[in-house]
């Protein structure tokens, strides 16, 4: 006799199913479907991004062998197949997952609104950057990127509270990162940072037209005429000089005819490092330490590729992996609301592991991922002499 809910039924009871039907709705995902909806396609790929099964075979055996228990799953279909969930994946709109994606997204952020930054600045803070992810040129023939070489561009924006991606923008590999600064919503107040491949000065005068601020590095070709100096404590801090200027070059000149503020530092090594902001309230010394900030999204970037499942894609059709990759994001962000709903003292990484391996279990989510109460040297010792 089924007695509990099952781990995973539990994880997917903090979705907001009714929005899911609407972004369904919207772009028609259940048009001529009959037993395999698009709420099991999703708990089919949720399932697989959780216990990191590796094809679609993988993911039709793990889920046949339980057939009695895919209802209490959440499941209506009557079992799982492969073919029929590869043709779901390559046919059904991933804007479906997209949609839902960015609804999570926008439920989480509040949630770790109040997350310490690592530096002390009472503003939003965003990372901007992009990862590769390579592909074979001839099974993925609509993701150009070298000659002999097809890849994806992930683009993330990411609110460094949290570690919550608040904008993903996938292309092909040949679309340069810069063109996507076009695409963001500018958010008054809030920092940009970004390395030297988003150097460009036209887009970065539109963050500061918007009231927001931008922190990123100087190219070693980029000509700036001092105008002022700002005295620094080259004793105390890493930082050799805070100085106000402009840009030199006629173009460059002309996409930002406003002020930059230059600063200059040294990291750890020695090596002289430039940076470029808008911004001139702050000190220099936390203009160095918010770009350093920067590498969470490298960090993000990593713990993606290694956790879940989107180097290796269980379709070759465009549809089918910006399907992948959206449900892995909606998967990632649901356990991150999960995570602060319960109280979990765990990390996402531990979280996962554990989750891997109890997919089937009825214990209570928050029993499950319980801190394990340490025993002292003294009680260990006297619980091993009561079994002798």
């Amino acid at each position: 006799m089924h007695q509990g809910k099952l781990v995973f039924s539990q994880i997917m009871t903090y979705l907001p199913l009714t929005t899911f039907r609407r972004c369904v709705a919207a772009h028609r995902g259940e048009y001529k479907v009959k037993d395999f909806s698009c709420l099991d396609q999703f708990f089919a790929m949720s399932f697989a991004q959780l216990t990191y099964r590796e094809s679609l075979r993988d993911i039709e055996i793990n889920l046949r062998a339980p057939t009695p228990r895919l209802y209490h799953m959440g499941f209506r279909c009557a079992t799982i197949s492969r073919n029929t969930l590869a043709n779901a994946n390559a046919t059904r709109p991933w804007q479906i997952y997209a949609d839902f994606a960015q609804h999570l997204i926008r439920m989480a952020r509040p949630l770790y609104a109040s997350e310490p930054l690592g530096v002390e600045l009472d503003a939003t803070v965003y990372a901007f950057d992009a990862t590769t992810i390579d592909l074979c040129l001839s099974m993925y023939p609509w993701a150009p990127f070298r000659s002999t070489k097809a890849a994806i561009k992930l683009r993330t924006l990411l609110d460094l509270r949290g570690s919550i991606p608040s904008f993903i923008h996938i292309t092909d590999g040949k679309t340069h990162e810069v063109n996507v600064l076009d695409d963001l919503l500018i958010e008054p107040g809030a920092f940009y940072l970004m390395d030297r491949g988003y150097l460009d000065f036209g887009r970065l005068h539109t963050i500061h037209e918007a009231g927001a601020f931008f922190v990123t590095r100087a190219k070693s070709n980029t000509q700036f005429k001092r105008r002022y100096s700002h005295p620094v404590d080259r004793l105390a801090t890493n930082i050799v000089c805070d100085q106000t200027g402009v840009l030199t070059v006629f173009y460059s000149g002309k996409d930002y005819p406003a002020t930059l503020r230059r600063v200059v530092a040294k990291d750890d090594a020695g090596k002289r490092l430039i940076f470029l902001t808008n911004n001139f309230a702050l000190k220099p010394e936390l203009i160095a330490g918010l770009y350093k900030q920067r590498w969470q999204v490298e960090l993000f970037f990593k713990w993606i590729k290694q956790h879940l499942r989107i180097k290796a894609f269980f379709g070759t059709s465009e549809n089918a992996v910006k399907t992948q990759i959206w449900i892995a994001v909606a998967t990632y962000v649901l356990i991150a609301i999960v995570k602060k709903r319960l109280n979990l003292p765990h990390s996402l990484y531990e979280i996962l592991q554990i989750l891997s391996l109890t997919m089937f279990e009825t214990t209570p989510i928050n029993q499950l991922l319980t801190s394990p109460t340490k025993i002292s040297d003294s009680e260990s010792e006297h619980i091993q002499l009561t079994l002798l």
